[in-house]
């Protein structure tokens, strides 16, 4: 029979990487949902706004600026730059709860 796709390795092949391309795409989708919870239990630890991602935001004492900022463990800023005075000041602020926030 020409002219009639044959079933089999082909439509096997195809469903696979389908599948294949499904569970990728769910897998990144659970790691990125894991790491919003991550970033927001920890700004929410230590009492700051966060957005929908999980970033707390806090205005940047170093660039005078709104941000949108993942916070570790230790309440430490990503953006945080050791041994520059405004993140060292930046720093001390989150962890005594007085840094100053912004909310959308």
């Amino acid at each position: 029979m020409s002219g009639v796709p044959s079933s089999g390795m082909d439509d096997d092949g195809r469903v696979e990487r389908f599948l294949r391309a499904k569970l990728r795409s769910a897998g990144e989708q659970v790691a990125q949902a894991q790491d919003a919870y991550r970033r927001a239990k920890h700004a929410s630890a230590v009492d700051l706004p966060i957005d929908d991602g999980g970033n707390a935001r806090i205005v940047c004492r170093r660039y005078a600026e709104q941000r949108a900022v993942a916070i570790d463990a230790d309440g430490q800023p990503d953006c945080y730059d050791a041994g520059h005075p405004d993140c060292e000041g930046c720093l001390e602020d989150i962890r005594e709860g007085r840094i100053e926030t912004w909310s959308p």
